[in-house]
């Protein structure tokens, strides 16, 4: 993902995507020391990506006056895991793991 994609999304689309983000990288976390993670730089990868989202969300808090973290609380109650584009892997009991330590309660 490049920063120049990250302009054209909204504001909601921005912090679903930062969301999202963090929900898959605790579930390749969690596929890493079951030893199912077959290619380990998708950790290092996605990290990457969540620090150019949380780059971009700053910079729009910024320009909003808005303080830190002001659009993930404004738009964090939004987000459906389950609206990820199809990426249900694992048990529901993973899932529900997942969706608590990333946060999306």
């Amino acid at each position: 993902m490049k920063f120049t994609e990250l302009t054209s999304l909204s504001d909601e689309q921005l912090v679903h995507k930062e969301l999202a983000l963090e929900r898959e990288l605790t579930a390749f976390r969690f596929r890493l020391f079951t030893n199912q993670l077959d290619d380990n730089s998708k950790l290092k990868k996605i990290r990457k990506d969540i620090a150019r989202v949380q780059t971009a969300a700053r910079a729009r808090e910024l320009a909003q006056g808005l303080a830190p973290n002001g659009l993930r609380d404004r738009f964090k109650s939004t987000f459906q895991a389950q609206a990820l584009g199809g990426r249900q892997e694992g048990s529901s009991f993973l899932k529900g793991v997942v969706d608590k330590a990333g946060g999306n309660e």
